[in-house]
């Protein structure tokens, strides 16, 4: 396979030209191209996919237990009814959004296997130029658009975030990222070490276990982790009355949001309160004699990093049965045998896992360009975590850490449909956001607060992110409740839009 760079050098065989060119066949590209068919149906538009199909993360991750770590009433598309359990497995989400693209008739839209090399706007033209490469046949394509959607996801497919740990060589049996899982990898009768605390790990050492000699879960550090069943009594007793599934999932919807809502606020209002009572739901499962201080009771406080949830107690209930146990400590070094820890314990495995999280990509990775100079990302001031300064023509979805992924691509696509509207009806062919003369002194701070959240990913690749201010128009509040009323009401004439 040509070089990448090489790659975008060579002269496609013909450029396509498309009025919106949405990147990414995942979770919120689906959702954006059905958004757009309904609400700008005169706007012709392609969907590039770099992989083989469409579902992104749940098509990527193919390790044991796979599945959504939110409730797919609000996970799931606010157009779409979801009738399965609140957690589902990768492949019900996968069913779902077949459905979803089958529906909508969006098939003839996708092209699969176009992995974006580069993307260049042109003020003389008003358009983009994407340069892809067919990652079937090695042959280069070219696509031009007059707006890019940026639905691609924010981190890095191709390979997971495992740390550097000492004499990593050394250990003789696989070492093991959930993001990469070999398909061939025989975990029967085995013990097995999985490093790491967050949802990935509560979800891939209950799905082993069972077959594992032994799982132990090693963790540097406690997460919050919230027990639960997996059924929503609402959602069936409705379903009992025989009420109709649009109006099940609507309400159910709304039920969810309010909890959450209320949830979230109390962890920040009362977050030694919130603290105890997610302990208490674990301790339910452990018992009075775990030492749930140890392993369960992290330093910060609820919702500055995820909270996992476990549904049906499974990862709880398979330590309490001795097939899974969970080890707070931190690693000194491999060994052959396994992994040597700080304290001077000794674990040994037959197979080590990493579920130790993913890079960030921002953008997913694409050369981008204005006018033939490189854009640095990292240089710009987001407009409420969509839109760029100095980058016309574009909008990047990126979700909800709080709440549901896809409750901001709905609302995100909402916005850019009745952008796209606005420009037409006043014959606009760019549009760009800039800073208002009331916003000129604003400080410019880091994408995040770190005292608002800060898992690892989003700490290393912090560089890499945009700026935000310190008004609400100027960063990603992370506030669902704040903007499924404000970005609606976004006033498309404000100062901080220019068109030309």
């Amino acid at each position: 396979m040509p070089d990448a760079a090489v790659q975008a050098r060579m002269p496609a065989a013909k450029t396509e030209h498309f009025d919106v060119l949405i990147v990414g066949a995942g979770i919120s590209g689906v959702g954006g191209a059905h958004h757009l068919r309904e609400q700008c149906p005169d706007k012709s538009f392609v969907i590039l996919e770099a992989l083989e199909s469409f579902g992104g993360t749940w098509l990527m991750h193919t390790y044991p237990g796979i599945r959504s770590d939110s409730d797919l009433y609000t996970f799931g598309y606010r157009f779409k009814p979801w009738t399965g359990p609140p957690i589902a497995t990768a492949a019900e989400i996968l069913t779902y959004m077949g459905e979803v693209i089958e529906e909508s008739d969006l098939a003839p839209h996708i092209h699969y296997n176009h992995k974006i090399i580069s993307a260049n706007w042109s003020s003389a033209d008003n358009r983009w130029t994407i340069d892809a490469m067919r990652t079937d046949t090695d042959e280069p394509v070219r696509f031009t658009t007059n707006f890019l959607w940026m639905c691609q996801g924010y981190y890095r497919h191709a390979e997971g975030y495992t740390p550097d740990w000492p004499d990593m060589d050394k250990f003789k049996g696989p070492i093991v990222h959930p993001q990469t899982w070999p398909e061939n990898l025989d975990y029967k009768g085995k013990h097995v070490i999985v490093i790491g605390s967050g949802a990935t790990a509560a979800t891939l050492a209950p799905a082993i276990a069972g077959e594992c000699a032994h799982v132990t879960v090693l963790q540097r550090s406690p997460t919050y982790f919230v027990p639960g069943r997996n059924v929503n009594d609402l959602a069936d007793i409705l379903r009992d009355l025989e009420i109709d599934e649009t109006w099940i999932h609507e309400i159910v919807r709304r039920k969810t949001l309010h909890d959450q809502a209320l949830f979230t606020r109390r962890a920040f209002e009362e977050p030694e309160a919130v603290k105890q009572e997610l302990l208490a739901g674990v301790a339910a499962f452990l018992g009075p004699d775990f030492d749930i201080a140890t392993h369960f009771t992290p330093r910060y406080r609820p919702w500055r990093q995820r909270i996992a949830f476990v549904p049906d107690g499974d990862l709880l209930r398979g330590i309490v049965a001795g097939k899974a146990s969970i080890v707070t400590d931190e690693i000194e070094s491999f060994t052959e045998k396994g992994v040597l820890l700080k304290s001077g314990k000794l674990l040994e495995a037959d197979i080590i896992i990493t579920a130790t999280g993913f890079n960030l990509s921002v953008m997913g990775d694409i050369a981008f360009a204005t006018n033939g100079a490189p854009l640095n990302f990292a240089d710009t001031i987001t407009y409420r975590g969509m839109m760029f300064t100095g980058v016309p023509n574009m909008v990047w979805v990126f979700g909800y850490f709080r709440a549901s992924w896809t409750l901001r691509a709905d609302l995100v696509a909402d916005f850019v449909c009745r952008l796209l509207n606005h420009m037409k009806a006043k014959g606009a062919k760019r549009v760009e956001v800039a800073l208002r003369p009331e916003d000129k002194n604003m400080p410019l701070l880091p994408w995040m607060d770190p005292e608002d959240f800060n898992p690892g990913y989003l700490m290393r690749g912090m560089h890499l992110l945009p700026k935000r201010g310190d008004k609400p128009e100027w960063r990603h509040t992370q506030d669902y409740w704040a903007e499924k009323d404000a970005l609606p009401a976004i006033d498309l004439n404000d100062k901080a839009f220019v068109y030309d």
